[in-house]
């Protein structure tokens, strides 16, 4: 795609601000938004949901009062809102800015490759095959399910974490209601709604022995403000547990706790451990996955009036 009249007059098409969690990316953006009249635009895959506001750390009212932020809260916790999705309504919100700046913010990797790269359309699923291959998989440890997915399809499998639960089943659900292996479905994927646009990418990289206190002390914070009530009412709605909602960092912790299986501690430590392991991950996915136009930045010095 040929670059617009504002990229060729200097000015990027779009800021990209990634990171792990609790990295300080939303404040960021919104100074951002605001310095370069921009809309702050969500790019994480848990804040996308009306659900959970505080227990995924969605952007606080004064923040929101200060510039528009578009996409979060937007999903029911019943959707598997997925890649495609995010993609899908990224670019019709792109059609509606106009002159302004969006600022995408987020910490999920894939939504960032999405924008450029494009996604692959995955096939839909029956709901009976879905529904056999989950009670098939009930009481059975992740690991197992990964080996049976090598068995299969040894190329999706050596793409996904034994422990990821809720992709090595997607790629099982797939290979059963088609009979091909997930992979096979990567070919052409659909153009990303920033694709050949010029760009400005920023990763925050904490020191991690600061974002590891930040992160233990940001999910008490968010037990004081009211995540316990949000998952309270979540497990009301005895929603399917392998959508996306229902595996937030601190959600089956917490429900653990609701069920009167654990502590209210022992929910928090296991929240606290979840979510430090997570941002470790992202940490190595950017470093792996995306290419070196990123500029890696330690929040502590990322001034604004310095970046662009």
């Amino acid at each position: 795609m040929p670059p617009d009249r504002e990229e060729a007059g200097g000015r990027p098409a779009a800021i990209l601000i990634a990171g792990p969690t609790a990295s300080g990316k939303s404040a960021l953006a919104t100074r951002l938004a605001e310095r370069h009249g921009g809309v702050v635009i969500n790019t994480d895959s848990m804040q996308v949901y009306a659900d959970l506001h505080r227990l995924t750390a969605r952007p606080d009212p004064d923040e929101e009062a200060r510039v528009p932020h578009r996409l979060y809260g937007h999903v029911d916790g019943a959707v598997n809102y997925s890649v495609g999705h995010f993609s899908r309504d990224a670019a019709a919100l792109l059609a509606t800015l106009g002159g302004q700046m969006p600022v995408f913010v987020g910490g999920t990797g894939l939504y960032f490759r999405a924008l450029e790269q494009g996604f692959s359309e995955l096939p839909p699923v029956p709901e009976a095959v879905r529904t056999q291959v989950r009670a098939e998989a009930d009481g059975r440890p992740t690991e197992a399910l990964h080996a049976d997915l090598a068995r299969h399809d040894p190329e999706g499998a050596a793409r996904l974490r034994p422990s990821d639960r809720m992709r090595v089943m997607r790629a099982l659900e797939i290979f059963r209601a088609t009979g091909r292996p997930i992979a096979s479905f990567y070919g052409d994927p659909v153009p990303g709604p920033l694709a050949g646009r010029d760009l400005r990418k920023i990763f925050l990289a904490p020191d991690r022995a600061v974002l590891r206190a930040r992160i233990d002390a940001r999910f008490r914070t968010m037990i004081a403000e009211g995540a316990l009530d949000e998952v309270a009412r979540l497990r009301e709605r005895r929603l399917d547990p392998m959508l996306p909602v229902m595996r937030a960092h601190g959600v089956p912790g917490l429900i653990a706790h609701l069920d009167g299986a654990v502590s209210l501690e022992a929910a928090i430590d296991r929240g606290q451990a979840d979510t430090r392991a997570y941002a470790k991950r992202q940490f190595t996915w950017f470093r792996h996955q995306m290419g070196e136009d990123w500029r890696w930045v330690d929040p502590e010095g990322a001034k604004v009036e310095d970046l662009f």
